[in-house]
Formats: C-alpha cells, structure tokens, sequence
C-alpha cells in the first residue's frame, strides 16, 4: 500500500509544487455577499502534511481584487514620498484614521502592476514616477481571509516639489502628501506612526537599500 502523498509546497527543499486538483477538494462555493467587495464562502477539505485529508472545513473569503504599491524615494535628497488619509479600518479598531501610508492602487484586468503604480502616484500624489521602478516583493495581505495580492515597489524618482492634498473627487479622496527626509520617515516607523504592511515593509527595505539606490539617479 502506497503512503499518502503530503502537499506540496513550492520553493521548498523537495521541489513539490503545489496542485490545486490533487491538494484541495472544494465541495461548495456561494457568494455570501456582493457590493463593491464580494465574500464568497467555502467549504472545502485539503490534505494534510501527513498525507491524509482534512475533515471538511468552512471559509470565508473576502475579495477585494489584487493592487500595486510604491513608495517613491529621492537619492539626491534622500528623501521619500508618503500619503495620509482617513481609513475606516483603523477607525473601527480604535486607532486613528488618518493613516500614513505608501501610494497604492487596485489593479484592472488589463493593467500591469507597474502601470497601477504610475498611475495611482499621479492620482493619489501629482507625482510623476521616474523611469526606475525596483520590484520589493509579492505578497499576501492577509491571507487567512482575504484573497488580496499585492505587489510592492520602490520607485526613484525626483520629488522636488511634490506635496500638497489631491485624490479623485469622484472617489471621495482626501489624500495629503508629505514629502519627508527618510530618516524622518523611519523615526515615524519606529514610534509606531506607520501602522500599515505596505508602507512598513517598503521603508524597512529601503533602510537596508538606500546606499545602493542612491547610485541611480530619477
């Protein structure tokens, strides 16, 4: 008798890629709700590291669409691009609203990530992006619940000038810029001012890149 294969998990030591009609069995998917996001419910089973399946489990996803998002630095001025605006999320906790954070943007079918990047810097900041956009990283939100997918860089660009309060009217934006040295953007990291993955992630790999982009030039 043949043991049960376990499921695979790309990247990994043993090679093994993840199959989505061998690892997961979807025994029903509803839409529990749809506005301008949608939820789906599954129930489902998958296998389990020992090879075996799981007991048929329940899952709620909220689909919100996958993004881009940038953070736009100055190696001339060592200085960085950052948006604030209001956030019902942080609201609901109890934290504040007004959220510091990087400029970001929803995907459309046809638009690559980059192309969101640019775009949303011009709507979001009256930024225009410098030719050099370096890939962070892909990742998910939070993937326990939410099937968001973001991907984040970091663009060199002259931001001489920029600031000021912007956003599509139509979208009710309220968006202001701050144009801020890096290492004021970092003090603000650090005594818990930026309280949002995106931005987090993206300065923490500035820190550790700066000297290498501070060779290209917007």
């Amino acid at each position: 008798m043949s043991k049960p294969t376990p499921p695979g998990v790309s990247d990994t030591a043993n090679g093994m890629a993840f199959d989505r009609g061998r690892d997961i069995e979807v025994l029903a998917r509803d839409t529990v709700y749809q506005g301008y996001f949608r939820i789906d419910r599954y129930r489902l089973r998958h296998r389990l590291f020992n090879g075996c399946w799981s007991r048929p489990i329940q899952r709620e996803v909220f689909e919100r669409g996958h993004a881009a998002a940038v953070l736009p630095y100055d190696p001339e001025h060592d200085s960085v691009l950052l948006i604030e605006q209001f956030r019902i999320g942080p609201y609901a906790h109890g934290g504040s609203p007004w959220q510091i954070e990087i400029v970001a943007g929803i995907i459309h079918d046809d638009e690559l990530p980059a192309q969101v990047a640019r775009r949303e810097a011009l709507e979001e900041a009256g930024c225009v992006l410098g030719p050099q956009l370096v890939r962070i990283a892909d990742y998910y939100m939070s993937p326990g619940a939410v099937s968001e997918h973001l991907t984040l860089f970091c663009a060199v660009t002259d931001l001489t000038g920029v600031g000021g309060i912007h956003g599509v009217a139509e979208e009710d934006e309220d968006i202001r810029v701050h144009s801020v040295p890096l290492d004021q953007a970092l003090d603000w990291l650090h005594n818990g001012r930026i309280q949002n993955s995106p931005a987090i992630i993206a300065l923490q790999w500035l820190a550790l890149n700066r000297q290498r982009l501070r060779a290209f030039q917007p």
